[in-house]
Formats: C-alpha cells, sequence, structure tokens
C-alpha cells in the first residue's frame, strides 16, 4: 500500500500551546475512473481514512474520497496536554492499514 509516513512535529512544545502537525505518505490514489492502456479500468485504490491518536485519545480524523491526491499530505492544529505519543494510522480500501508513532516532548 504505502512507504515511508514522514510526520514533523515541533522538536518541543509547552503545555497548552498550539502546535501544528504535518504528515505526508507515499500512496497512488487511483481513483478508479482512469482504464490502462488496453482500456480496461484500473481499479480503485485510495487511502479513506487516517486517524490520529495522542496517548490513546482520538485528536483528528479524515475521510478520504477519490479527489485527493497522490502521497496526501495533511496538516492539522491541536493544544499539546503534556507529554506523550502520537499514533498515525492510514488505512485504503483494501483494509491495509500503515502505522507509525511519534513522540512529542514538552518543556
Amino acid at each position: 500500500m504505502t512507504a515511508n509516513p514522514r510526520i514533523k512535529l515541533p522538536d518541543i512544545a509547552n503545555p497548552g500551546e498550539v502546535i501544528e502537525i504535518k504528515t505526508l505518505i507515499t500512496h497512488v490514489m487511483e481513483t478508479g475512473n482512469r482504464h490502462d492502456k488496453n482500456g480496461k479500468p484500473i481499479p480503485r485504490d485510495i487511502i479513506n481514512a487516517f486517524v490520529v491518536k495522542f496517548e490513546g485519545q482520538q485528536v483528528f480524523r479524515a475521510t478520504f474520497g477519490p479527489g485527493i491526491s497522490a502521497n496526501p499530505y495533511v496538516a492539522f492544529h491541536m493544544r499539546v496536554p503534556g507529554p506523550g505519543v502520537f499514533e498515525f494510522a492510514w488505512t485504503d480500501d483494501h483494509g491495509v492499514t500503515t502505522v507509525a508513532t511519534a513522540p512529542l516532548k514538552v518543556a
């Protein structure tokens, strides 16, 4: 499905501070609307769900459709509750889930 999810967090954050979290994952995001050189439809293959948890609590969720470009980039903001670990999960049409984690360091 995917390769090398990239996650960008601040090097260090303060409790109560609003931070930006950036993610990028490699995926073809085939819409299912195109045809190959022989005229056969190329099956749909997209990431349809993206869920982010911080210390087990869901903090962000997105549902994608076929209009999303290849290699989806997602950025969002959240208020820092304290130190902890993020878990990022991307799920595609085949039910394959790619999971990555990243610690958040708090001053």
